[in-house]
């Protein structure tokens, strides 16, 4: 069977225009979605501005101006944690009918399912480089969730990389912790190693594109390899050499287990965002 997003005379509305909602947004246009058939409710007149230019689709800062967005048979909500209850209270009269796709961190499927009193919610985590087609995105869908709808909300996410789904919701808060933040550690660690590398006498021309092509091509190749991680740093690590000085360092300071645990912490903060605005 086929799967399809709303047909053509449908429209998808998204509640918040921020970067997820542009990649989101991208990925649907690339696949062949009309920019027509996509409405972005957002306060922001400079958000709003950046949309239309960028993928020529209707923007609206008040729903309360605009009615053709009640129609929608899928709503994805791109807001902030703190914004969501009260966004999903008021909005929830006008479009309980449709499929709901969440891509806020911590707020649960059963408080969303409360707030827009409807059974068929589905969670989403991407990350940034949905921007560029690169994603990683976990997904959990409520047990009134058809199949259909599961394989829609699947080829919307298509467009910004690919997914997994997660039987276990709790997970999704793991998922925040790597793939979710992730990015934001590979920078962290790509400004590190272009600094190191000024220190050391490189042009910062030259180190970054050193930092940055090193990570881009060891990612590569893991990807392509169907060999252990473990196996491919043994690969590098020659005994007596200057790999081995390194990583050496590194355990002695520890530094796994606290990366460990900093990725730990990404993960308490997403449940802390649920308990704390999820209720």
């Amino acid at each position: 069977m086929k799967t399809t997003l709303p047909t053509s005379s449908e429209t998808i509305t998204f509640i918040g225009g921020g970067n997820m909602a542009s990649a989101l947004i991208k990925g649907l246009i690339g696949g062949g979605f009309s920019p027509d058939q996509i409405l972005v409710i957002e306060p922001s007149d400079q958000a709003r501005t950046r949309l239309s230019q960028d993928f020529s689709i209707h923007c609206i800062e008040d729903p309360h101006s605009d009615s053709a967005w009640q129609k929608s048979p899928l709503f994805v909500w791109a807001i902030k944690p703190q914004q969501m209850k009260e966004v999903c209270e008021s909005l929830a009269p006008r479009c309980s009918s449709a499929l709901h796709l969440s891509v806020a961190a911590g707020i649960s499927s059963s408080s969303l399912s409360k707030w827009l009193r409807t059974e068929r919610v589905v969670r989403a985590m991407p990350n940034t480089p949905a921007l560029i087609g690169l994603g990683q995105t976990g997904l959990f869908a409520r047990p009134s969730v058809s199949q259909i709808e599961r394989e829609q909300v699947e080829r919307l996410i298509q467009g910004t990389g690919q997914c997994i789904w997660l039987a276990d919701e709790t997970l999704l808060d793991a998922v925040t912790a790597i793939s979710g933040s992730g990015p934001a550690y590979v920078f962290y660690f790509l400004e590190a190693l272009s600094q190191v590398g000024i220190e050391l006498g490189l042009s910062p021309v030259d180190s970054k594109q050193l930092a940055i092509g090193t990570f881009f091509g060891a990612s590569q190749l893991a990807l392509q390899s169907q060999e252990a991680l473990s196996t491919l740093r043994e690969r590098v690590t020659s005994k007596g050499g200057t790999t081995e000085a390194a990583l050496l360092h590194m355990q002695k300071c520890n530094i796994a287990e606290g990366f460990k645990e900093s990725v730990k912490r990404a993960q308490e903060k997403a449940l802390e965002l649920g308990n704390n605005y999820g209720k």
